[in-house]
């Protein structure tokens, strides 16, 4: 697998990443030789990471293969974790999908792809899967046009520069100015639309969510399906609400970052305050 490094590039770390990305939903236990192929490495290199992996404890060896260990949750948890708004955004979110019938998510922006980072979602017959840790392309989303249209116009640029993760082809129902006309728009009256871009059947409405410095740090969304749920609809019924509960996890978010907090040392000697 070619990949433009620097001089303090580790390569055999990102080699141990790839193993761990190759195991994918839909197929629990891996062989060693589905791995490789996924991954490009050589056979004894991924045996030797495999057993590297497993001697950490995220990997076990099963029966005609390999499986995740729940010790990977670890890695991602970590990060919503020190965030911490999960916590804030949950009941919010929970209230906001009671009152819509309609699932939320919430997503921040990775590179030219967008991650789930929180849902909360009601059964329906929409094609995509999404779970937390998903990767769309951001300019395909509603999310991704709000967290977009959040940026510098030069970042916009470089962030569009990177492959997407999602594995998804790129849209083709817009050129880069047809974007970046959209993306003003979308700055301007503070919610963005996506309307069967990512998939068909597909409809969805999503706004900002900000920090205590008005700062975009996540964005979140109501999705619809296109065949039960009119754009007006969506607009006039949804997205009010929408607005509200990001209002107000927002204004709770910076009230929870802005909180006291004092580190108390090993013998209870009193650390500096951090916010």
């Amino acid at each position: 697998m070619a990949r433009e490094t620097g001089p303090d590039f580790i390569e055999a770390l990102a080699r141990g990443l790839d193993v761990l990305r190759s195991f994918r939903p839909g197929r629990r236990v891996s062989t060693l030789s589905e791995i490789a192929a996924d991954t490009g490495l050589a056979r004894p290199t991924v045996c030797r990471i495999l057993l590297t992996l497993t001697e950490l404890g995220y990997v076990r060896a099963v029966e005609r293969g390999y499986t995740l260990t729940p010790r990977v949750l670890e890695l991602g948890m970590a990060y919503v974790n020190s965030m911490n708004m999960w916590d804030v955004a949950r009941p919010h979110m929970e209230r906001l999908v009671a009152q819509t019938g309609e699932s939320s998510s919430m997503a921040q922006l990775d590179g030219s792809d967008i991650v789930y980072v929180a849902r909360v979602s009601v059964p329906k017959l929409i094609a995509l899967r999404v779970e937390i840790g998903t990767h769309f392309p951001a300019a395909q989303t509603s999310q991704g046009k709000v967290l977009l249209a959040a940026l510098p116009p030069d970042r916009v640029a470089a962030a569009l520069a990177q492959p997407s993760r999602s594995g998804l082809p790129p849209y083709i129902g817009r050129s880069a100015d047809q974007l970046r006309e959209e993306l003003a728009e979308v700055r301007a009256r503070g919610w963005a639309l996506a309307d069967e871009e990512l998939a068909p059947g597909v409809r969805s409405v999503a706004v900002p969510v900000r920090d205590g410095t008005g700062t975009v740090r996540a964005a979140m969304n109501v999705t619809v399906h296109a065949a039960e749920t009119t754009t007006q609809r969506l607009l006039d019924d949804h997205l009010p609400p929408l607005l509200t509960t990001a209002g107000q996890i927002s204004a709770e978010w910076a009230i929870w970052l802005s909180r006291p907090h004092v580190e108390i040392g090993r013998r209870g000697e009193v650390g500096p305050a951090t916010a």
